[in-house]
């Protein structure tokens, strides 16, 4: 799914994960809707205002098998690229703890080349076992 570099398009793209799983027979207040909504949320947010290009969309990708959830958010800044080594951000810091949340929430979650683009891919899977 592709979808603006907007605040508005990372709320379109969160929302829409939160109906694709509940599609898929994970309601929206399951735990597992919730907790991939959120992520999805903040790497859409991420992805709007790291990885933003003026004129360029952001991509989400959304894959399921009965033991993982995976969801991949692509952008076209391969510049800036997340530390996959998470630093602890002071209480009172306005940013930074985006990413701190997806590593707590995830199972895993890490960053490659965006294939046949340019840019990156940050992913974060969530297992279901």
């Amino acid at each position: 799914m592709r979808f603006s570099s907007t605040p508005r398009g990372a709320r379109l793209a969160r929302r829409l994960v939160a109906a694709r799983l509940h599609a898929w027979g994970h309601p929206y207040t399951s735990t597992a809707n919730e907790t991939l909504t959120l992520i999805t949320a903040e790497l859409t947010a991420n992805a709007v205002r790291h990885g933003h290009v003026p004129g360029r969309d952001f991509e989400v990708r959304l894959t399921g098998t009965s033991r993982e959830l995976r969801v991949e958010v692509s952008d076209t800044r391969a510049k800036r690229v997340p530390p996959l080594s998470l630093d602890e951000r002071p209480c009172d810091a306005e940013s930074g703890r985006g990413l701190m949340l997806v590593a707590a929430l995830a199972d895993e979650w890490g960053t490659k080349p965006r294939v046949n683009a340019p840019g990156k891919t940050v992913w974060a899977a969530l297992a279901l076992i």
